[in-house]
C-alpha cells in the first residue's frame, strides 16, 4: 500500500509517524511547500523574544531522520493537481512537474493566513507569520525597527506583541472586537490580561478595525483605524487568523462545510480513499453537537492518531472537541476550555457562571500567586466551560476541566471530587472546587 500525504505540519507529519508505528511495510511519502518539517509554529513567538535561543532549536527532526524510518519527505514541493479516478497526484519540485500514484491520499493542507481587505497590505514591513521562514524574516526585520503594530489579538497576536516588547520595540496591539482573545475568554477575564499587557507597556486599540495601511517610499508607516485614528509603526503583523486551505479538496470534490472539509469520525472525506486532518477540516463540538473549527496542534495530532489506525485497518474514532487551550505571556498564564458565556448565549444555551479569585498555593506559603477561575454551567448544572488566569499552575487545571466536561460532570460532581494538597503547590481547597461551589449556590 502507498500512502501519499499532502502537508508536513502537525497533522501530516504525525499521520506519517503514527502509520509507521503501526505498520512497517506501508510506503509513505509526504509533500510540503515548507523548507522545514517537524517544527511547532506555536514556538515562533518565543524565538522572536529570545526565550528560545534559535529557530533551529524548534526543529525536532529532519528529512534524514524520517528516511531512517522509511518515510520519504519532499520539501519545497507543490502538489498542483489530484486525479481521484487515476489515484494520481501532480507535483512540482525543483521546477520539474512529476506525477505519483497513491492508494490512500491524506489532505493535511492546513490553513492560509487571512489577509483583511485593506489598502496597503503589500507594503514593505507588513508580515504574516505562519512558517518558520516567516518567523526568521520578521525577527531580522524587527532588529532595525523601533515600533511595531500587531493586528489581531488572538493567542498568536498577543504572543507576538509581547515578543516585540521583549525586543525593546514600542508595541501596539489592536483588535476589531472590543476585547482580546474573544474566542476563548469572556470580557471580564480578558480585562485582567489587558491590564497586564498595558502594565508591560503594550498599547491596546480595541473595538475597531484597521481600514488602511499608509506607506512612505514603499515601506509601511501608518495604520489608519475606522474612526480616523492613525498609529505610526515601522512594521505591521497581520495576525488575523487562518482559513482552511481547500484548493485540492475542492479539486477532488470533497464535501466541505462552512469552515473546512467534512470528515467522518475515522477522518474519511466524502471521496473514497481520501482522508483529511488538521486545520483544513471541521471537527464536531462536544457541547454544541455541531461542526466547528479546532485549529490547534493538539487537535491535529489526535486526528493523525485516529487516521493512522483507520488506514492500517484498526478500530478508530476521533472524539468531539472542546478547544482546550493554554498559553504563557510574560509572567501570566491563561487557559480556557469549552464555551464562553457569550458563545453560550449566541447558541441559545442558558448559562450560570461564577468567577472566584484564589491562590496557587497555601495562603501562608511564600510566593503564592493570585488565580482567577471562571466556571460556566448550563441550566442543569453541567459544566460547559472554564477560564483560568494565574502566574502558574494553569495547564493542569484546564486539563482537569477538559476531563470534567468530557465526562459530563456537574458542578456538584466536581465539588465532591478528591484533589491532592500540599502547601507549596495548592490550597487545601483547590481553586476549581471553590469556583464550582460558588456556582452550585446559584442552583439551590
Amino acid at each position: 500500500m502507498k500512502v501519499v500525504i499532502i502537508g508536513g505540519g502537525a497533522g501530516g507529519i504525525s499521520t506519517a509517524s503514527n502509520i509507521r508505528k503501526l505498520d512497517e511495510e506501508i510506503e509513505i511519502t509526504v509533500f510540503t511547500r515548507d523548507r522545514y518539517v517537524s517544527y511547532s509554529p506555536c514556538a515562533i513567538p518565543y524565538v522572536i523574544s529570545n526565550t528560545i535561543p534559535s529557530f533551529e532549536d524548534i526543529v525536532m527532526r529532519s528529512p534524514e531522520d524520517y528516511a531512517k524510518k522509511n518515510i520519504e519527505i519532499n520539501l519545497e514541493t507543490e502538489v498542483t493537481a489530484v486525479d481521484k479516478d487515476k489515484k494520481e497526484i501532480t507535483y512540482v519540485k525543483d521546477g520539474m512537474e512529476k506525477k505519483m500514484k497513491y492508494d490512500k491520499l491524506v489532505l493535511a493542507t492546513g490553513g492560509s493566513p487571512f489577509v483583511p481587505p485593506m489598502k496597503g497590505v503589500d507594503l514593505e514591513g507588513v508580515f504574516k507569520i505562519r512558517t518558520l521562514d516567516d518567523g526568521k524574516e520578521v525577527k531580522e526585520y524587527a532588529k532595525n525597527c523601533k515600533s511595531a503594530l500587531v493586528t489581531g489579538a488572538g493567542l498568536i497576536g498577543i504572543e507576538i506583541a509581547y515578543a516585540f516588547k521583549e525586543m525593546g520595540l514600542e508595541v501596539t496591539l489592536c483588535e476589531m472586537l472590543p476585547q482580546i482573545v474573544p474566542r476563548s475568554l469572556d470580557p471580564d477575564m480578558s480585562r485582567i490580561i489587558e491590564g497586564y499587557l498595558e502594565s508591560e507597556g503594550i498599547r491596546l486599540m480595541l473595538g475597531q478595525p484597521i481600514t488602511e495601511l499608509k506607506g512612505e517610499d514603499g515601506k509601511v508607516k501608518t495604520a489608519v483605524f475606522d474612526d480616523g485614528t492613525e498609529v505610526d509603526a515601522e512594521m505591521i503583523i497581520l495576525s488575523t487568523g487562518v482559513r482552511a486551505e481547500l484548493t485540492l479538496a475542492n479539486m477532488i470534490g470533497c464535501e466541505t462545510g462552512r469552515w473546512g472539509i467534512i470528515v467522518s469520525e475515522q477522518m474519511e472525506t466524502s471521496v473514497e480513499d481520501v482522508y483529511a486532518v488538521g486545520d483544513c477540516v471541521e471537527s464536531f463540538s462536544a457541547i454544541l453537537k455541531a461542526n466547528t473549527i479546532s485549529q490547534l496542534g493538539t487537535t491535529a495530532v489526535r486526528q493523525a492518531k485516529t487516521l493512522a489506525k483507520t488506514i492500517t485497518g484498526r478500530k478508530s474514532k476521533f472524539n468531539p472537541v472542546l478547544n482546550s487551550m493554554v498559553t504563557k505571556v510574560g509572567r501570566l498564564e491563561f487557559g480556557a476550555v469549552g464555551l464562553t458565556t457569550i458563545f453560550a448565549q449566541q447558541n441559545n444555551i442558558k448559562s450560570v457562571t461564577e468567577k472566584v479569585e484564589a491562590l496557587t498555593r497555601a495562603r501562608y506559603y511564600p510566593n503564592a500567586k493570585p488565580m482567577n477561575v471562571k466556571v460556566i454551567c448550563d441550566a442543569d448544572g453541567k459544566i460547559i466551560g472554564c477560564q483560568i488566569i494565574a502566574e502558574e499552575r494553569v495547564a493542569e487545571r484546564i486539563d482537569t476541566m477538559t476531563l470534567a466536561i468530557t465526562e459530563g460532570l456537574t458542578c456538584y460532581d466536581l465539588s465532591n471530587m478528591e484533589f491532592a494538597y500540599a502547601p507549596p503547590v495548592s490550597m487545601v481547597t483547590d481553586p476549581l472546587v471553590l469556583a464550582v461551589e460558588e456556582v452550585s449556590k446559584k442552583f439551590n
